[in-house]
Order: structure tokens, then sequence, then C-alpha cells
């Protein structure tokens, strides 16, 4: 008798230990998957149980928790002038977000370790769990002007607008949009089938071509050639004379690299600020490869391209190309061949200018604040790089702001405020019209905004005018007087 007690209180205690390792392993090595996996059906209900907080730009409301007292599904987001921030909001889903949704939810949600002390109030005071509110940096007003402008272009294409002194962006645009909304219901099927919809049509909706797609810069790369020129000899400036040849022969090719539309540039021997003016070709190609790929290369890394940055969606990396032959190099200065820059990293490149040389951090989060509008944490302005001298940066300016009173660029002019850019037309596969660009900032003598705008090819051929004087530098216009208040 004792012996088969013996026998099964061993059994149960056997057991009883095998649940207790199941119960560990669960709780413990298995918890966080478990949490994840999408059958996890408490995790659909619970990510409509909580008052998400607000992402708000400039005073205006962008998204936020509506309370439709339905048990199970108490709160959904909404997205007030939906298509115009998508790229900036994202979405919230049943199962996945996206943009500022996505890198900010911990705080929207109320779970990050920062609401710790305000959950704790709440637990105690009886009120409800909320999240706490993102506030951005987005201008409004700059970012309806770029919308406006980019979407009155009928094509594809992206807008990004810093404030030079302190990083912050004040507009990003990305056509065509969607309507996060439609992919923040909670029906799942519905949800599901409509992200398959847009993540299947050619012109790609979701993706965000400020910070997610990089391009052939075209000319406007050549303010980043021009820096380079300078830096290399102080004794130089913008009427330094430069050679500028109808065509130039590019090393062991049998090709030589004309100007636009084989123009030729001057009388073969122009100054700096000209070249920069007419947007001429030769001689910057000329100038890369007196300069060479280290040198050109190095200058390009120090607008901060290479660093890696999240702003804090992450941000496709820029690259100036790899090291080839010459001839790879004089088209990579004039911002062409296997040179590839975002929007942003374009943009980044005229704020530094614009900011004395120096490069500051991108950033779009401004504050966040909990539910009460106590501030948690507010955004810190860092420097990123120092790109030129302050000497150099003020010839650069100097020749921008020529670029638009005497050069390609007129189309950019804003009454009463000196504006300084670069225009960019780059040329991409065979048979399709090129890009247009623009870089710029404004007022030149004390910048408050600095931007880059690009307007993609598209299906139908716009051909010679698809120029970034032509195309770009009016949009551009738009935001700059947005901002201005003009």
């Amino acid at each position: 008798m004792n012996r088969t007690l013996k026998r099964a209180a061993v059994a149960c205690l056997a057991m009883f230990a095998l649940l207790m390792v199941n119960v560990n392993i669960i709780q413990a090595v298995r918890a966080e998957n478990l949490q994840s996996d999408s059958r996890n059906q408490r995790n659909f209900f619970e990510r409509y149980a909580i008052e998400r907080g607000r992402i708000t730009a400039g005073g205006k409301v962008i998204a936020q928790s509506v309370d439709t007292g339905n048990k199970e599904f108490r709160f959904i987001r909404k997205y007030p002038d939906a298509k115009l921030y998508a790229h900036v909001t994202g979405f919230f889903s049943p199962e996945s977000a996206d943009a500022i949704e996505a890198t900010e939810n911990k705080l929207l949600d109320g779970s990050s370790a920062d609401l710790l002390l305000r959950r704790s109030i709440d637990l105690f005071t009886g009120e409800p769990t909320r999240g706490a509110n993102v506030d951005l940096t987005i201008n409004p007003k700059a970012q309806k002007a770029a919308y406006d402008a980019l979407r009155q272009s009928g094509k594809r294409g992206a807008l990004v607008a810093l404030d030079p002194k302190t990083g912050g962006i004040l507009a990003m645009v990305s056509l065509p949009t969607y309507d996060p909304t439609e992919l923040s219901g909670t029906n799942k099927g519905k949800v599901f089938s409509r992200y398959d919809e847009l993540a299947k049509e050619k012109d790609q909706p979701l993706l965000n071509r400020a910070i997610g797609q990089t391009y052939a810069p075209g000319s406007t790369f050549k303010v980043v050639t021009a820096a380079a020129f300078l830096e290399d000899d102080s004794s130089r400036g913008p009427d330094t004379t430069v050679e500028a040849p109808q065509r130039l022969p590019l090393p062991n090719t049998n090709i030589s690299l004309p100007n636009y539309g084989g123009a030729a540039c001057g009388s073969g021997q122009v100054t700096l600020v000209y070249a920069l003016e007419k947007s001429c070709n030769t001689p910057f190609g000329s100038i890369g490869m007196e300069l060479g790929y280290d040198k050109m290369k190095e200058q390009t890394e120090k607008f901060g391209m290479g660093e890696p940055i999240a702003v804090p969606m992450p941000v496709a990396q820029s690259d100036f190309g790899k090291k080839e032959d010459q001839a790879a190099v004089a088209m990579a200065s004039i911002g062409q061949r296997s040179n590839r820059m975002t929007p942003l990293q374009m943009a980044m490149i005229a704020a530094g200018i614009a900011n004395d040389g120096t490069v500051m951090k991108p950033y779009l989060v401004n504050k966040i604040t909990d539910s009460k509008g106590d501030e948690l944490d507010a955004a810190d302005p860092q420097e990123l790089t120092t790109a030129v001298s302050s000497e150099t940066a003020g010839k650069l300016r100097d020749m921008m702001v020529s670029v638009v009173s005497n050069g390609t660029a007129n189309l950019a002019q804003v009454p009463g405020v000196q504006v300084a850019g670069k225009t960019g037309t780059a040329e991409t596969s065979d048979g399709k019209p090129p890009h247009a660009w623009f870089i710029s900032f404004a007022p030149a003598e004390d910048p408050k905004v600095a931007l880059a705008v690009i307007v993609e090819s598209g299906a139908a051929s716009v051909g010679a005018e698809a120029t970034g004087g032509h195309t770009a530098a009016p949009i551009a216009k738009a935001v700059l007087e947005a901002v201005l208040n003009k």
C-alpha cells in the first residue's frame, strides 16, 4: 500500500514539475513570441482598448483615437487630412503600424517606461490608461503647400523642407499618397486586402520617397562638387576661372561629356559662378576628375552621407558611388552614374550651406506630453557634421543666390526675398524623361527654410521641359512662400 502511494506521489510530483517547467517556458521563454503571434486574439482586442495619444503638428491634430462606445473595439484611429500627412503619421492597423505610429508606438499606447509615473497616478486615481501625445516639427502651411504643388504637377515625387538651424523637418511629402484610415480599421480582411492592393500598385503609394528612395541627384549635386573645389584651396572663389569646353573627353573611353542639350558654356573658360548659374556639365566633370574620387567622396560624407539617420523613421542610405575610373568620377560629380541621394540628403546639403557649413541632424518629433499635457521630452537639436568652413558656405550661398537671380532657377524667385537655389535634371534609363530636381534655402541672409524637391519623370513624357528650373523650382517657391508667410 505504502509503495503504491509512494509511486503515485512520485508520479504526481513529476507531473507537477513538468507542468511548472512548461509554465516557466511559456512565461519566460516563449512569452514574447506568443505575445506577438498574430493568432493571439487578445492582442487584437487590446490594440483597440486603449486611447492612443494624439499626433499633432503646429497645433493641428493629424491623428487621434475616437471612442466608438463598442466594448470590443473601444477606440479606433482617425486621421484628419489623411492623405496630406500619410507618410508622416503612417497607419495603425490590426497587426502592424508604420511611420510615427510605429516608431513612437510605446509612447502613443502608454506602455513606455517614460509613462510609468503617469500610469501609477492613473491607477491610484482610477483614471483609464491613455497614451502620450506626440507633437511634430511639421509646419502645416508648408506641408499643404508642398502637397498641393506636387499634386498639381501630376507626377510622382517628394519634397523635404528643414529648419537649417535646428534640423527640424518642416514638410515631408511623397506622392502618390494613400489614406491611412483604410489601413486602420478593425476588419482584418478589409485592411489586409486594401494593404495588398496598395503594395501591388505600380506607383508605390506606400513608399515614402522623401526618405525611402534614392535617385541620381543630377545637377543639384554640383554644389557639392563646387564645395569640394573651394575647400581644396581657400584662395578660390566664385570668380575663379575654370575650363568649360563644349564637350569633355572622358579618359580611357571613346565618348565625351556634353553640356545640357549640347550647348556651349560661355567662351570655354568661365567663372565658377557662371558655370553654376548655367549648370554647365563640363566644368564640374573636369573638377571632379581633378580632385579625384577620394576627395569627392569625402566632401559628400561631410554633408552627412554615410551617417545612419533615423528621423525617427529610418532613412535610406545615400551613396556617391563606388570607386571606378576617372570617367565615372566625372559623371558622379555632376550627379549621374552611380551617385544616388534621397531627397532628405539633398535638403541636408542645402541646409548645411545655409547654416554656415554646419549640417544639423534632421528630426521629426518636437516634443512628447502625457495625457494631462505635462511635457515628458523635447527635441534637442544636434550638430551632425561640419560640411564646409563658414567662408566656403558664404561663397556657395552667393553662387546659389546668383543661380536664382541670373541663372536656371528664376521661377523660384520670391518677391522681397533673396532665394538661393540649384536646379537639377537627372537622366534616367533610356527612353524615359529625366527627373527634375531643385534644392533651395531662404532668406539667403538669414535662412529659415532649406528644402529639396524631386519630380519623377512619370509615365507621360514632358521632354526638354522636365528641367529642375521649369518643373521643380515653382514647387519649391510655393513652400518657401508658405514658411515665410509671403
